[in-house]
Parts: C-alpha cells; structure tokens; sequence
C-alpha cells in the first residue's frame, strides 16, 4: 500500500483493511475522469468498474472463508472468473453513482470486516480454526487488493 497506511506485522488487522479500502476509494475519486480506455497491466486489462468489482470480490471471498472456518465449516470454494476476465459491464463508464455505489459497497465490506476482526482474540487471528492463513495474515492480504486499483491509478 501507499503514503498514508503502511502495513507491518503490528498493523492492527482491521486497520489494514479498512486502510485498503481507503486507499482504494481515493484513487476511485479521480475514476470519474476515465476516458474509457482500459489498463494493460501484467497481461490482464483493467478498468475502473472491474478495479471495484475485484476488490469486493476480494473481500466477500475471504470473508466467506473466515466465517466458515469459525462456524467450523468448510469454506466454499469461489467460481470467481477472477481478474482474467474482463465483462462488458466493466467497459462502462464509471460515473458519479458508480463512485457513490463504490463506496458504499466497500465501505460497508470494510467495515463488517473491521468488526469481524476486532471481535476475534489475539489467539483467535494467530492461531484460526481450520485450514488456511491465519485470520491475521488473511487480513494483512486483503491489503493487495490495491493491486487492482493502482492498476487503474489517479486519473486527476
């Protein structure tokens, strides 16, 4: 991540999150201004609606697989088509309700996720149930989730 949330091993785990999307949603601020012509990035191409829609993707995913691993169930494995895949709906124009609907959306991931996280003991994000990274370091790799907004950039 960059300039205003660094993430170390002492980053609180719903920091860290609730910072991504942060990050995330400022650089959503400027998408307003695209010109419609997608980013060629690492051999995937992408665009503000599919910037969005992987960084929810993202998070419900995971999420998932949290509160399954607490429920003591297996997690679902998820049928995302995933960042090789670009839909028409992402080739649309992101507009001003496209960056309310954004916000809201992940604002409101962040923050189910920031309670989950904070909810949980010390042991309980070190030492999940289950198998799979710890609920910390799941946390902590939400955070390159900024991967695919940057792909997208500040379009100020």
């Amino acid at each position: 991540m960059n300039d205003s949330t660094t993430v170390t091993p002492s980053t609180r785990p719903s920091d860290a999150v609730t910072g991504m999307v942060d990050h995330v949603l400022a650089l959503a601020g400027t998408w307003t201004r695209w010109d419609g012509v997608p980013a060629h990035v690492d051999d995937r191409v992408y665009t503000p609606h599919k910037a969005i829609r992987r960084v929810a993707d993202h998070l419900v995913d995971h999420l998932a697989e949290l509160e399954a691993r607490l429920a003591g169930e297996e997690p679902q494995p998820d049928h995302w088509h995933a960042s090789a895949t670009t839909t028409d709906a992402d080739r649309a124009p992101f507009t001003a309700e496209d960056l309310d609907e954004a916000r809201s959306r992940l604002t409101r991931l962040a923050r189910i996720w920031a309670n989950r996280l904070d909810a949980l003991t010390d042991d309980q994000l070190d030492h999940s149930p289950g198998s799979g990274w710890s609920f910390r370091h799941l946390a902590l790799h939400l955070t390159e989730s900024t991967y695919y907004a940057d792909a997208v950039g500040d379009l100020s």
